[in-house]
């Protein structure tokens, strides 16, 4: 589990998104983004059908937001999911530990931030990645269903990515529960404001479920993800020695 610098990885971003250099430069952060994607690939191979728990790192413990991911950690856990989150402080924390808390698998997909990230205490598994937009990807890519908490800029984000993903079907229909309806008002307003506008569907409100309830999003992940894709059936998939891997 790798220390990053707080600095490196986002000079080098930074500088790839400042417009055209040269193309050695270019080839060299081509080649650095495809040494983050194995790296991973690696780690999150093995974990099993996760579901990723987006929200803020600004949110403290006994914040009710806090309390509610932790439960829905539990919930997540208990229906044999791994719980997949940006593996920083805040909601992200919480629903770490709320799968802690009833012994499921708890794994992070951590950036290293100079304001507030760093992993949090209760991961089985974390990954650092040095690039938001790998990142993004992997929260996505071993995920069947997402689960969005409070949270600001970026974790409407990830939120935004994974939703264009499922409407444009590059990413199977899984389950996207938005939880805490009064936070997410605005947002909701929002989109009928699209529907009547003709940017969206009146149908891709279908892909969302607001609640504040658990008990809710639970059921609705169980039948959207576990029912739907037959994840209790799955094989577990074995690790080769020859490529070094370990589960």
């Amino acid at each position: 589990m790798e220390e990053l610098s707080k600095n490196v990885p986002h000079k080098e971003e930074k500088s790839f998104l400042a417009g055209p250099q040269t193309r050695s430069r270019d080839f060299i952060f081509i080649f650095k983004v495809l040494i983050e994607f194995i790296k991973g690939f690696r780690a999150l191979h093995f974990v099993g059908p996760c579901v990723t728990v987006f929200g803020s790192a600004r949110i403290k413990e006994g914040h009710p937001s806090y309390e509610l991911a932790r439960k829905m950690g539990s919930g997540i856990a208990n229906l044999g999911f791994t719980v997949l989150t940006g593996g920083g402080p805040g909601i992200m924390e919480a629903a770490n530990r709320g799968a802690k808390d009833v012994g499921g698998k708890s794994v992070g997909c951590n950036i290293v931030l100079p304001q507030e990230q760093r992993q949090n205490d209760y991961l089985d598994k974390w990954v650092n990645i040095r690039y938001f937009f790998v990142r993004k990807i992997l929260l996505s890519k071993y995920s069947y269903a997402f689960v969005v908490m409070p949270g600001g800029f970026g974790t409407l984000d990830e939120f935004f990515e994974a939703l264009t993903l499922i409407q444009t079907n590059f990413i199977k229909r899984f389950p996207v529960v938005l939880m805490d309806k009064n936070y997410h008002a605005s947002l909701h307003h929002h989109f009928e404001k699209m529907i009547a506008a003709g940017t969206i569907h009146a149908d891709d409100m279908q892909l969302l479920l607001y609640t504040d309830s658990i008990e809710e999003a639970i059921n609705h992940i169980e039948k959207n993800a576990v029912e739907r894709f037959n994840l209790r059936q799955q094989e577990k998939i074995k690790a080769s020695s020859l490529l070094g891997e370990s589960h």
